[in-house]
């Protein structure tokens, strides 16, 4: 039986601080997903790059854990086998997560319990970005834009004819076994890329019980008196998933052309309510088709010319009790030209046009309803993004226009658009100092599922209903954020305040229905009426870090962090926005010697007193967790990479406030994670 820690003491024995004669400074990173290249440093709008060590380590089960430690970024959990990231309290179609520039265009943004088709365990960088930038992937993507990079389809030769890596992870919580494997190379203008992974796990452990059952009894008065509960471990929380990818490339001097494919498979299973009915499991398949080609100088004016178009077959299928239920698919193309324009008048950017056309339904098996008719979704939009500077200042200035057509089967045609611009700037104060500023006006038209959904959804375990009378959602978001770099300090401060016209949420309606939709029996379980509904909301928040040196010597660099982040969402007319992350605040000492970094952050989350109508709060809690890395030395080209972490050491039995089944599914409990990567 695991015990909790009664007590956790962290002694740091500090000697003088021995500072080097140049500013403390990070490595100068480059920005992919930005439309012109530019470095970390002189963008002038928030961004988050995990890449090489670094996301080896704070690689996770999902998109969203990969990045729920960085700042502003938490994850929505539907259980352990989903993870979607929340960036300023902001989720679904509010974050576009693209793989290598092009949508994932699964359907993680329509519902809640369904997972990214997009896999960290593969990603070679992931970036997040904030501000005018995000307009070149979407409208209405007030949170920002996650892109998952990994060199599916080549851009440039790599250097040995074979080389890859080869990775095997194992995680105690679990017993999870995770191998990755990558292969690329080339010869002559021809480069190629194979890459796959296999992922096995049991139920999760978890610290104390599963279902916490005066909070689900507070906000379903349906639920019986006495449910059925597990303690130390969350029941139907296995899963498995296995991915192969193939990328081919013509490269040359004047660019280069590739394609790639991939198929993803994924079984995994939905906490139970306790009541001994639907023990629910989750059937994913998916194959993506892509293509991505780049002409240098192809014109006069013309620094670039690059097309991506992507096909995605997406399809799930939700399996209460070994019988097939909800079954959703969702056939999409998506293509995007994109021209880099050489410096006009000061002016550096890009300009292009996107189109996406996709066909998504969504039908119960067991009953032959129709859940969301077939609808035909049509959007097209052009968009710009330009740099230029004005002495200290660096400005970026962004604008999208989009025309999004949907046609349901049996139903009236819709039509929005969105209009959406932003402007960022950057005023390096002096070498120590710098401010940056961006306003964004963004609209998004709304989703197929939040117009047009009608019935029981198993996974979800709620009738859900749509409202075909939505109309775009409009954010007005101003960004202020401040950088202090020294020798004995680095600073980080963030603040931002978001109004949104006309949001839409999902929100409980406290009336509770048979699955077929009629009045609930008096003493028996039902759903949920769970509504699609549009109001005024504002937003505001922050995110800190203080970084200071406490010891640089012969034994090595050791570092303090403080950090803390926090968002508040409310509606104008009264009222919380549901599922908002808590207040976060806590410590991180870091210890860096030559080959070997290890890191002990500890977070403090506060309760979230504040979960909307008729959902439950959540209670603050701890989370200790221990993570070290060695880099072996090279040994015949070869690079081996040791890795471990202890999570959740005290294990704590946390509810996610940002996650629907909060009541149900804690986070994962105390476990060990060991992994070993070779690179050749």
């Amino acid at each position: 039986m695991k015990k909790k820690f009664a007590l956790l003491y962290v002694s740091v024995l500090a000697m003088p601080a021995y500072a080097k004669d140049n500013v403390i400074s990070e490595l100068e990173q480059v920005i992919v997903t930005a439309p012109i290249e530019e470095s970390l440093a002189d963008t002038p709008v928030p961004v988050t790059v995990l890449s090489d060590d670094e996301l080896r380590l704070k690689v996770g089960h999902s998109i969203g854990e990969t990045l729920k430690n960085e700042l502003g970024i938490t994850s929505q959990s539907f259980g352990p086998g989903v993870g979607t990231p929340v960036i300023r309290g902001q989720s679904g179609p509010r974050v576009r997560v693209l793989a290598n520039g092009i949508g994932s265009n699964d359907a993680s943004a329509i519902s809640p319990d369904h997972a990214t088709s997009v896999e960290p365990l593969l990603a070679e960088r992931i970036e997040v970005l904030r501000g005018p930038a995000t307009l070149l992937y979407g409208s209405g993507a007030i949170g920002g834009v996650v892109n998952v990079i990994d060199n599916r389809i080549p851009e440039k030769r790599p250097e040995k004819r074979l080389g890859g890596a080869l990775e095997q992870r194992f995680d105690s919580v679990s017993d999870e076994t995770a191998t990755t494997m990558k292969l690329e190379g080339s010869k002559g203008h021809l480069a190629y890329h194979l890459d796959g992974f296999f992922r096995d796990r049991n139920n999760v452990d978890i610290g104390g019980t599963a279902i916490d059952g005066n909070a689900a009894r507070q906000v379903d008065l349906t639920l019986p008196a006495n449910l059925q509960n597990t303690k130390g471990v969350l029941a139907n929380s296995s899963a498995s998933a296995i991915s192969g990818s193939a990328g081919l490339s013509l490269i040359g001097a004047p660019g280069f052309a590739g394609v790639a494919i991939n198929r993803l498979e994924s079984n995994y299973g939905i906490a139970p309510d306790g009541t001994g009915g639907e023990i629910t499991r989750i059937l994913l398949k998916q194959s993506k088709y892509d293509f991505k080609s780049e002409l240098k100088n192809p014109f006069y004016f013309a620094e670039a010319l690059r097309m991506k178009l992507g096909y995605t077959d997406y399809r799930h299928t939700e399996v209460p009790n070994s019988v097939e239920a909800a079954y959703f698919t969702n056939k999409t193309y998506e293509s995007r030209l994109e021209l880099v324009h050489k410096p006009i008048g000061g002016l550096h950017g890009a300009l292009g046009f996107q189109a996406i056309a996709s066909d998504f339904t969504a039908i119960d098996k067991s009953t032959l309803t129709t859940l969301v008719p077939e609808t035909l979704t049509h959007s097209y939009g052009v968009f710009a993004v330009e740099s230029f500077s004005l002495g200290t200042l660096n400005n970026q200035l962004g604008f999208r226009v989009e025309d999004t057509t949907l046609d349901p089967q049996g139903l009236n045609s819709l039509n929005y658009l969105p209009v959406s611009a932003s402007a960022a700037s950057l005023w390096k104060i002096n070498r120590q100092n710098s401010l940056n500023l961006a306003l964004t006006r963004s609209q998004r038209a709304p989703q197929v599922q939040e117009l047009l959904v009608h019935g029981y959804h198993d996974a979800t375990r709620s009738f859900e209903m749509g409202n075909i009378n939505l109309h775009e959602e409009t954010s007005y978001n101003l960004d202020l954020g401040y950088k202090f770099t020294a020798d004995w300090l680095r600073a980080e401060l963030g603040l931002f305040h978001n109004w949104a016209n006309d949001y839409i949420y999902q929100q409980r309606s406290g009336v509770f229905v048979t699955e077929d939709g009629a009045a609930c029996p008096v003493g028996s379980a039902c759903a949920p009426v769970v509504q699609t509904r549009q109001a005024d909301a504002a937003f505001m928040g922050y995110e800190s870090k203080l970084i200071f040196p406490l010891m640089e010597n012969h034994y090595g660099l050791v570092e303090l962090s403080l950090f803390s982040d926090y968002t508040r969402g409310q509606f104008v007319g009264g009222g919380d926005v549901p599922r908002m992350p808590p207040l976060r605040f806590g410590f991180q000492i870091d210890h860096f010697q030559d080959a070997w970094s290890s890191n002990l952050r500890v977070t403090r989350g506060e309760a979230q007193d504040h979960p909307g109508a008729f959902d439950s709060a959540t209670a603050g809690y701890v989370l200790v967790n221990l993570s070290t890395q060695y880099q072996l030395k090279q040994f015949k080209g070869m690079e081996v990479l040791l890795f471990a972490k202890a999570n959740n050491l005290l294990d704590e039995n946390i509810r996610n406030s940002t996650s629907y089944l909060r009541n149900f599914a804690p986070e994962p409990g105390r476990g060990a994670e060991l992994g070993v990567r070779v690179s050749y």
